[in-house]
């Protein structure tokens, strides 16, 4: 499994590491870098940008986006898409989450501004990146989630 914008890992990459799958994390901040690995200092991370990440080289059984996506540009988003695939192994899943309607909005925690594509875009989007939604679903949160996979 790959985290992007993992953070310091609680509690996603924890909870996965937990049940028992291997992560790998990468995030642009050095600060949350450190946090993760000193909660998981098994696991591989990477400090940059997940914009100009190699995703280490290799492929994943399952991608994981959560709270980053709607950080990136439009333009981001759409290339992002494109490298997620690649860094996909045939039938792998990409999670992500963003709000259902097309929005912007500044970040609560980094102030920067957000954008959601909303779902009809994000469907056009993902399946000419070669990804096929799967589900969407909103959790107690009020996060909206997009289940994606490789085909």
């Amino acid at each position: 499994m790959l985290d992007l914008g993992c953070g310091h890992g609680v509690p996603i990459s924890i909870a996965l590491v937990d049940d028992g799958f291997a992560v790998s994390g990468i995030d642009a901040s050095p600060a949350m870098v450190a946090a993760f690995r000193h909660r998981l200092p098994q696991a591989p991370v990477a400090c940059e940008a997940v914009e100009d990440s190699s995703f280490f080289g290799r492929t994943f059984d399952g991608i994981l986006a959560w709270g980053l996506v709607f950080l990136l540009p439009a333009e981001s988003q759409w290339a992002l898409f494109g490298r997620i695939r690649s860094a996909l192994n045939l039938e792998g899943s990409f999670l992500f989450t963003s709000p259902a309607r097309p929005s912007t909005w500044a970040d609560a925690l980094t102030k920067r501004q957000s954008v959601s594509l909303g779902s009809e875009v994000y469907r056009a989007v993902l399946s000419n990146a070669g990804l096929v939604v799967v589900r969407e679903h909103l959790d107690e949160g009020g996060n909206h989630y997009y289940e994606t996979v490789k085909r």
